[in-house]
């Protein structure tokens, strides 16, 4: 604690006390909650009580429930439909994964379990793409089977609800993969030994010891699958364009200007997410348990059957391909160039023009550019503001902290497309928090949307670090002497850097790959890489989208790399 001069005023004592020091260190804090997070959200909700002529009321919500206008429930229902059933398939296939490659041994597990993490470095856009070009209705691989069996037609495409599914299936399995494989690798193996030994059979244990146990793993599946498929945009705008969801009714009445339904619509779409947020929470309480052990790793068993062993092996390489295709699916069409690949079945000519153009063509590397800076932009203010947060959290007491709480985690508890048009409602006018400046069509409304959106990756993974410090460590060195800026550079930040740098790399890989936000948002002097790619699809121009696809998974690959060979991070944090 530092040390008190009883000479001095009382005023000048309690100005170096230590609760002084955690109310300056809270003003920003609460200064960027507020402005970034509270007021666009309070904002949206107000924008919604108003018509376009000006009259106040329920008008929004009655025509959006109204039975007259069936399109807005119709597609509230389908977002809602969409998601639960994205969830359970995307459990159905993560967690027997996750069991596979982490409770059995055989030849080839490490690689195959590593391998399983793929779909996390394709962004939510490219993921839509590859499937188009792999299984659509024009397809490489429909069209191969067609010509391989003198078909009429293709034997299949994907499309409407079961293209969405499958894409969010694929792209989002890998959630439940990663946290059921964290929790796995927890639990003590002589809990279930000692079910066995009591007489309790398979079924009975799996129910009884090991499901509890991997409640929180579930419940934060369930989240961010939930979360991320509400938000959802590129799957049902390219796979399925009759098909209604919130989202894209969001993106086409901003396009419409019908702003103020597109802000009724915002906060429907917000209540849903809150609401399965605090449900999912709920039911985590009726059946959290917690094993009390210490130093336990992960126990897995010998696969001694040949046949079993090899089976295994098959499916692990089986799999492989599957993940594989997509990615190499874009590689390849990467080296199609512009112009050669119209009328012909499959792509005939092969070269590096496309790379050479995004290298030597300042307007071609200008999305490239602005992505790196805006996600550089965007990430840096995370860093600075996630370390500050999780220390006030963590270290600090002080009052209305659980509403601190609340307000850090509500950007990711709201889809993309709600973020985005509360900063469009909170900054198309001159406001105070944006120093008088209309931030809307500038050049910094992306790199503050990204922001705000991955506030809570960061915050989550440094308070997993900072709760491993012991408090006596800070205590010590400020009985020493050590003044408050000078313990934490050499005391607290040293031992949490790791834990910083993981949600900081997570944050930057999210933000350059993010898509829902930015069509809402960019302007065409910062349209970033996924925007980019987009615009080269609408002009048919495959090859040169598949190039900037490339780019967006090598960059996001590298940055995943660096983050679990140096800080242990594989992908995305359960947050909760």
């Amino acid at each position: 604690m530092p040390q008190l001069d009883p000479g001095r005023p009382p005023v000048w004592n309690y100005l170096c006390s230590d609760r002084a020091l955690t109310y300056v260190l809270l003003l920003p804090v609460l200064y960027v909650l507020v402005a970034f997070v509270l007021y666009p959200s309070f904002k949206t909700l107000w924008e919604s009580f108003f018509t376009k002529d000006g009259a106040f009321g329920l008008t929004n919500y009655a025509h959006f429930f109204g039975a007259e206008t069936g399109t807005y429930l119709e597609a509230l229902w389908n977002s809602v439909y969409i998601s639960v059933l994205s969830v359970i398939f995307s459990a159905c296939v993560g967690v027997p994964l996750a069991f596979i490659f982490n409770r059995y041994q055989f030849p080839g597990r490490s690689f195959f379990a590593t391998a399983a993490i793929m779909p996390i470095v394709l962004p939510s856009l490219v993921g839509v793409m590859s499937f188009m070009f792999l299984y659509g209705e024009t397809g490489l691989i429909p069209s191969a089977l067609k010509d391989l069996f003198h078909l009429d037609n293709v034997p299949f495409s994907i499309g409407g609800v079961s293209g969405i599914l499958l894409v969010h299936t694929y792209t989002m399995y890998v959630y439940f993969y990663m946290t059921v494989s964290a929790t796995i690798n927890n639990i003590d193996p002589a809990l279930e030994e000692a079910a066995y030994n009591l007489g309790a059979n398979r079924v009975t244990v799996f129910f009884k010891v090991t499901l509890p146990l991997l409640t929180p793993a579930l419940v934060a599946g369930s989240l961010l699958v939930f979360m991320t498929s509400m938000a959802s945009f590129s799957a049902p705008f390219m796979l399925a364009g009759g098909y209604r969801v919130l989202s894209l009714q969001i993106y086409f009445a901003k396009m419409n200007g019908d702003l103020e339904m597109a802000a009724a619509q915002s906060v429907v779409l917000s209540v849903i997410s809150i609401s399965f947020l605090l449900f999912m929470r709920w039911y985590q309480g009726l059946r959290d348990y917690q094993v009390t052990t210490k130093g336990v790793s992960g126990h897995r068993s010998e696969v001694s059957n040949p046949w079993l062993k090899w089976s295994l092996v098959t499916f692990g390489i089986v799999l492989l391909v599957v993940l594989l295709l997509p990615h190499l699916t874009i590689i390849v069409l990467s080296l199609v160039p512009e112009g050669t690949w119209t009328w012909q079945t499959y792509p005939t000519v092969f070269n590096f023009d496309n790379y050479r153009s995004l290298m030597e063509d300042p307007t071609i590397w200008e999305p490239v550019k602005n992505s790196l800076w805006m996600a550089t932009i965007a990430t840096v203010c995370n860093f600075l503001f996630g370390l500050l947060v999780s220390y006030l959290l963590v270290k600090r007491k002080f009052v209305g902290k659980n509403a601190v709480d609340i307000l850090v985690m509500l950007p990711w508890a709201l889809p993309a497309t709600v973020v985005a048009m509360n900063l469009i409602f909170a900054f198309n006018t001159k406001t105070p928090f944006a120093l008088g400046n209309v931030l809307v069509g500038t050049f910094w409304i992306l790199p503050l949307a990204y922001f705000v959106r991955h506030i809570p990756l960061v915050v989550r993974s440094t308070n997993a670090a900072l709760e491993q410090v012991d408090d006596s460590l800070e205590e010590a060195a400020r009985n020493l002497g050590a003044k408050w800026f000078y313990t934490f550079r050499r005391v607290i930040f040293p031992l949490i850097l790791p834990g910083l740098m993981a949600g900081t790399l997570l944050a930057f890989v999210t933000a350059v790959g993010e898509f829902v936000s930015s069509v809402l948002l960019y302007t065409i002097s910062n349209r970033p890489i996924s925007i980019e790619i987009m615009n080269q699809l609408r002009m048919s121009n495959l090859g040169q989208a598949s190039a900037y696809a490339v780019y967006q998974i090598v960059l996001i690959a590298a940055v995943l790399f660096i983050s679990n060979k140096f800080f242990g991070v594989k992908g995305e944090q359960p947050l909760l």
